[in-house]
């Protein structure tokens, strides 16, 4: 099996799995005790989550905390629906058009949306202008489908002149490039080789956030639920081990992006090569429709190579990515184009496997 799909999910590091084994004790061990309890096992699960807790924002910017949550999903929903209550919930929220379904979604069912367009490279346009009760902008830092770095800087300037808030998805970036200023930013554990099912959202200090749902408010009175010490811990593992492999990591993914676009040099990119988080390779058969390449047939003959359709969230849905629908691809080649992700533990001999094998299945498709 050759792994590449890095965007839906990463391989567990060794050093996030150690850091949770200790927390996963049965009868008769120590660290299953609940973090909430004031007796000795309690207070010492607390303690691996507010060491965790201190791993993870070392790689937030300073001056704000981190509320753990289930993932990025859970975190999104809590920054858009936790800070309605600013202006009574009666303002907008403004979303880029190539937002994870997690923020689009969310948006339009928390009250008034607007959608902001984006450029056929990808990036979200920075000359449009929001509506003037915006109370809430969001813009990923890095895309989920095409890897496209989007200019938060500028837009983090817009929302504070529209006197709204910026809430930054940056699940692709965090534990890769260095995380953009923001008034809430939203990760997953999962996308930087930590553990499914724990999340975090970073909130800058002297934003006004109310909770979503109820409950013994365990996390600052923002977010309640108990905390898993195995999850956190393996998670604060991941963080550190990033933040401590951040450079060789980005070095790696440099050779591997060089060498997967010479062996792909028959397929058109989608989004900026540039402006880009070279781990991800979205890519479709040079030509007017695509080479009329069938990405269902492509995936099952090339069983052996895990890679995506798309995003993985979207997959079995039957639906065409609404990503690559933003930077104007029409359907025939929306419907032609596949996600190749990479990261630390990918190797050179596996991206040039993989290429062969699903260079040769498109070509016998007649689409190269």
């Amino acid at each position: 099996m050759i792994y590449l799909d890095y965007q839906a999910t990463t391989p567990l590091a060794p050093e996030a799995r150690d850091a949770m084994m200790r927390w996963l004790d049965g009868p008769g061990g120590t660290g299953f005790g609940n973090p909430h309890s004031p007796h000795k096992m309690g207070r010492e699960a607390k303690a691996a989550i507010e060491f965790a807790r201190d791993q993870v924002a070392a790689l937030f910017p300073a001056g704000g905390k981190v509320i753990f949550t289930s993932g990025a999903t859970e975190a999104l929903n809590l920054a858009i629906r936790g800070t309605r209550a600013r202006d009574g919930g009666s303002g907008t929220v403004s979303v880029s058009a190539i937002e994870h379904s997690a923020v689009l979604d969310t948006a339009k069912d928390a009250g008034k949306c607007h959608v902001l367009n984006v450029a056929k490279d990808g990036q979200c346009n920075t000359k449009q202008d929001l509506p003037q009760d915006t109370r809430l902008v969001c813009l990923m830092q890095v895309n989920n489908e095409i890897g496209v770095i989007q200019p938060t800087v500028e837009w983090h300037r817009k929302a504070k002149e529209n006197n709204a808030l910026y809430l930054c998805d940056a699940v692709q970036a965090y534990g890769k490039i260095e995380v953009t200023g923001a008034d809430m930013i939203a990760i997953s554990a999962h996308k930087f080789h930590g553990p499914k099912g724990v999340g975090a959202l970073w909130v800058r200090d002297g934003v006004d956030l109310h909770e979503v749902q109820t409950g013994g408010g365990q996390e600052f009175g923002l977010r309640s639920g108990t905390l898993s010490p195995a999850l956190i811990a393996g998670m604060g593992a991941a963080a550190a081990e990033a933040k401590d492999r951040m450079e060789q990591d980005a070095e790696h993914v440099q050779k591997l992006w060089k060498r997967a676009t010479e062996i792909f040099d028959k397929w058109e990119l989608n989004g900026s090569a540039e402006a880009r988080y070279h781990g991800n390779l979205n890519i479709r058969p040079r030509g007017p429709n695509g080479g009329g390449l069938d990405v269902g047939r492509l995936m099952s003959e090339c069983r052996n190579v895990m890679f995506s359709a798309g995003s993985a969230c979207a997959s079995g849905s039957g639906r065409t990515s609404h990503v690559l629908e933003a930077i104007g691809l029409p359907k025939k080649l929306t419907k032609a184009s596949i996600r190749l992700g990479f990261g630390r533990y990918t190797t050179l001999d596996e991206i040039e496997e993989a290429g062969r094998i699903i260079n040769e299945a498109a070509e016998a498709q007649g689409s190269l």
